[in-house]
C-alpha cells in the first residue's frame, strides 16, 4: 500500500465536502427563486483497495479509499408534480369561467335598483299610475320617460355584454400565443437538456425552468407529460426530454412537444394558415407546425350532440364563455356559450316585450280618439336577433299614448277610461303561450304566441329565469374554483415541503459539511506529520 494513501483519502474528502458546501451555498442563494428545487450532493464511497486480482497484496482486508461526489441531484417528487398540474388545470378552467360570469353579473346588476328588472318595474308602475288618471299629461310624460329608460337599459346590457365578449375573444388569442410560446420554450429546454445529459451530468437548473413552464402550460390546457431518456452516458436518475401531448375529453392525445420539435395551437383562416384573430364563434382548433403550416389535425371543440370535447383548462373556460358552435345531426349549426346564450335571451326578451306592448297599445285609443301607434320600434320585426340592441322608443307625444279602450256614442274619446293602460301594465304577467288573449274593455284579442320569441311563461318569469341561471352558474363556478384553489394550494404546500429550500436545514448542513471539511484537513495534517517523522526523523539513531 502506498505511504501516501492517507493523503489521497483526505484529499477526496476535502473535494467532496467542498462540493457539498458549494451546493449548499447555491441553495441558500436561490432560497427565494420561484420554481427552484433544492439540490443535494450524493456521496458515494470510492472503490475499495485492493480489487480482487491474482497479484493483489496480502493484507488483512480491503481498505476504503475515501468518498466522491457521485452526482448533484435536485430534490423533486414527480407524483406531486403530476397532482399539482391536474389541480391547476381544474383551477384554470373554473377561474376563467368564474371571471366571465362575474363580469356578466356586473352588467346585469341584479338584484338592485338599477337593473333591468327595477327599470321595467318602474315602467309598469307608471302605466298603473296612468290608468288612474289617464288624462294627466304629466303621467303620460312619465310613461314615455320610463319607456326610454327601458330602451336605454336594453342597449346598455346588450352593448356591455358584446364588448366583454369581444374582450374575451382577445384574451383567447393572447392565451393561445402564451401556449405556443410555452411550447417553444419547453422544446428549447429539451434541446439543451439533451445536450448535457449524455455526458453524465444532471442539468438541475434547466429541469426547474422546464417544470415551471410545464406548470404554467397545465393551467391553460390539459396535458400528459412523458419522459424519454437522452441516451449516451446519461445517469439513471437523469430525467430526459419531455414529450407533451394535449389530452381531449374523450381521451385522445395530440402531440404538442416531441424532443426539440413543437407544434402550435390556434385557429385556421380561409387559406389554412394560422389566424391572427379569434373567429366570431369557435368550431374547431387546429394544430400547426412551428413554422405555422396547418397539420391534418383538426380539434373539434364540441361533437354533434353539443358535448365539449376540447381539453379542459383556462383556454376552454374562456371559449365556453366567448362562443362555440357545432353541427348537429340535421346539419344545422348551433351556437352556444355563456355570453351568446345571455345575449340571445336578452334579444328574445326585448323582441317579445316590444311586440306584445305594441300589439296591446294599438288596440287602444289616444287622447284624439285615434288608434294607438306602435310604442316601440325594432330594427328587424321578423327576427329577435339583435332586438336588445335595436329596440327604440317610437317618436310619440304624450297625447299619443293609447291609454283608453272606449269612445263615446258621439265619437268622442272617453279620456277618463284607462282600461288600456291597465292592459299594458298587465303585459308583464301575461302567459305568452296562452294563445288568443282577451283584453279588458274590448272584445278583441291578441295572439301572444305569434308575437313572442319566448315559448313558455311570462316576461317576468323569463327574465327571472335568466337571472336565476346566471346566479346559479356563477355560484357553482365560484364554489368549484374555491375548491380547486384549496386543493391546488394543498398540493403546492406538499411539493414545497419536499423541494423548497429551508434556510435552517441548509445552515445545519453547512455546519455539518464544514466540520467534515475541517476534519479532512486535520487528517492531512496528521499524515503530513507522519511522513515528516518518516522522512526527517528515521535513520538518525546513534548519530
Amino acid at each position: 500500500m502506498s505511504t501516501f494513501h492517507g493523503l489521497e483519502v483526505a484529499r477526496r474528502a476535502l473535494n467532496t465536502q467542498q462540493s457539498a458546501l458549494h451546493t449548499t451555498g447555491h441553495n441558500i442563494a436561490n432560497a427565494n427563486t420561484p420554481g427552484y428545487s433544492r439540490q443535494r450532493v450524493n456521496f458515494t464511497p470510492t472503490e475499495a483497495f485492493p480489487t480482487a486480482a491474482m497479484n493483489r497484496p496480502q493484507i488483512p482486508g480491503q481498505l476504503g479509499t475515501g468518498v466522491e461526489a457521485g452526482s448533484i441531484q435536485r430534490v423533486r417528487e414527480s407524483f406531486l408534480d403530476d397532482q399539482f398540474r391536474n389541480e391547476s388545470n381544474k383551477l384554470g378552467y373554473w377561474d376563467a369561467r368564474a371571471t366571465s360570469l362575474s363580469k356578466m353579473e356586473d352588467v346585469m346588476n341584479e338584484p338592485t335598483t338599477n337593473g333591468l328588472s327595477a327599470v321595467m318595474g318602474e315602467f309598469w308602475q307608471s302605466l298603473q299610475d296612468l290608468s288612474v288618471n289617464p288624462e294627466n299629461t304629466g303621467a303620460r310624460g312619465v310613461v314615455l320617460e320610463r319607456g326610454q329608460a327601458v330602451v336605454d337599459t336594453f342597449h346598455y346590457a346588450s352593448d356591455s355584454l358584446n364588448t366583454i365578449q369581444k374582450d374575451i375573444g382577445s384574451e383567447i388569442g393572447i392565451g393561445l400565443k402564451s401556449v405556443n410560446s410555452l411550447l417553444e420554450q419547453i422544446s428549447g429546454l429539451n434541446s439543451q437538456i439533451a445536450g448535457v445529459e449524455p455526458h453524465g451530468y444532471l442539468p438541475n437548473d434547466l429541469y426547474d425552468k422546464r417544470d415551471a413552464l410545464v406548470d404554467e402550460l397545465s393551467q391553460m390546457v390539459k396535458i400528459n407529460v412523458q419522459k424519454t431518456p437522452s441516451g449516451g452516458n446519461d445517469l439513471k436518475i437523469a430525467e430526459g426530454v419531455y414529450t407533451i401531448t394535449l389530452v381531449s375529453e374523450n381521451g385522445k392525445e395530440q402531440p404538442l412537444v416531441t424532443g426539440n420539435r413543437f407544434n402550435q395551437l390556434g385557429f385556421a383562416d380561409a387559406n389554412g394558415r394560422m389566424a391572427d384573430q379569434t373567429p366570431e364563434t369557435v368550431k374547431n382548433l387546429q394544430l400547426f407546425t412551428s413554422e405555422g403550416k396547418a397539420l391534418n389535425t383538426s380539434l373539434p371543440f364540441a361533437n354533434e350532440n353539443g358535448t365539449i370535447q376540447f381539453a379542459q383548462g383556462k383556454l376552454r373556460g374562456m371559449i365556453e364563455s366567448y362562443s362555440y358552435s357545432h353541427t348537429n345531426a340535421n346539419g344545422e349549426t348551433v351556437e352556444k356559450g355563456l355570453y351568446p346564450d345571455m345575449l340571445t335571451d336578452l334579444d328574445k326578451l326585448a323582441f317579445t316585450f316590444a311586440n306584445a306592448f305594441n300589439a296591446v297599445h294599438e288596440k287602444g285609443t289616444d287622447l284624439q280618439g285615434e288608434p294607438g301607434k306602435p310604442f316601440f320600434e325594432l330594427a328587424n320585426s321578423a327576427s329577435f336577433q339583435g332586438a336588445a340592441k335595436g329596440i327604440q322608443l317610437a317618436d310619440l307625444n304624450p297625447q299619443d299614448i293609447a291609454a283608453s279602450m272606449s269612445i263615446s256614442e258621439n265619437g268622442e274619446v272617453n279620456a277618463g277610461n284607462g282600461q288600456n293602460a291597465i292592459n299594458l301594465s298587465n303585459i308583464q304577467s301575461m302567459i305568452l303561450s296562452d294563445g288568443a288573449l282577451k283584453l279588458e274593455g274590448t272584445d278583441e284579442t291578441i295572439d301572444l304566441p305569434g308575437l313572442s320569441a319566448i315559448e313558455n311563461g311570462s316576461l317576468n318569469a323569463f327574465y327571472e329565469g335568466m337571472v336565476g341561471r346566471l346566479g346559479v352558474n356563477a355560484m357553482q363556478a365560484n364554489r368549484m374554483g374555491q375548491n380547486s384553489l384549496v386543493l391546488t394550494e394543498s398540493v403546492e404546500e406538499k411539493r414545497l415541503s419536499v423541494s423548497s429550500v429551508s434556510l435552517d436545514e441548509e445552515m445545519s448542513n453547512m455546519i455539518q459539511f464544514q466540520h467534515a471539511y475541517n476534519a479532512a484537513a486535520r487528517s492531512i495534517t496528521m499524515v503530513d506529520e507522519m511522513l515528516d517523522k518518516i522522512i526527517n526523523g528515521m535513520g538518525l539513531v546513534g548519530r
